[in-house]
Order: structure tokens, then C-alpha cells, then sequence
């Protein structure tokens, strides 16, 4: 769900359990990801503080979708899926994953 400004809104919980279950990585693959597909301009990124959801973490919150568990993997997957409509939009509808990201 875009913000009204058309921005896609991406929260990473920055609570100690999450950071510590992995959201510490996940904030790194986020911004490499953001980086370097160009989504600068599309992706609001913000951390958030704990929301008493620690036991179902790392969580995230994605276009205002709570997403719990989240590994590596899994982000990655939320991240392509993300891609899609934002790369249409701005006129790049072929997606690269950048295996480091």
C-alpha cells in the first residue's frame, strides 16, 4: 500500500529481540537492495520500535502489511515482489536480483 505521497513505506522493527533475530541483517539487505535497483525515490524506509510482537520476529512491516519471521530468504522474496509494481511504474519492469543483496 502506497503512502499518499506514492511511496511505498518499509518499517523494520528495531526492538533488541528482533534486532537480534535478524533484523540487524535485514536492515542492510533493505538498503543494499533499495541502492541498487534504483528505489531510492520509491521506498520510505523507517525503524520502529518494539510492538510487543517479539516471539513472532524478526518483524517488518511492508506497505503497511506486518510480516513476521522474516528471514533472509523471505525478504528477499518481499522485496522482488515490491519491485514489480514500483519497476512498471518507473518504465524498468525487468528485475535483476543482485545476489549479495
Amino acid at each position: 500500500m502506497p503512502l499518499d505521497d506514492g511511496h511505498i513505506e518499509i518499517e523494520v522493527c528495531l526492538g533488541s529481540s528482533c534486532f537480534a533475530r535478524g533484523n540487524s541483517e535485514n536492515l542492510s539487505i533493505i538498503n543494499k537492495y533499495v541502492q541498487s535497483h534504483g528505489l531510492d525515490a520509491s521506498v520510505h524506509l523507517t525503524g520502529r520500535l518494539c510492538q510487543d510482537e517479539c516471539k513472532q520476529g524478526p518483524n517488518l512491516t511492508i506497505g503497511g502489511e506486518c510480516h513476521h519471521n522474516v528471514t533472509t530468504e523471505r525478504l528477499r522474496e518481499l522485496l522482488q515482489q515490491l519491485s514489480s509494481p514500483l519497476g512498471e511504474e518507473h518504465g524498468t519492469s525487468e528485475f535483476h536480483q543482485d545476489p549479495e543483496a
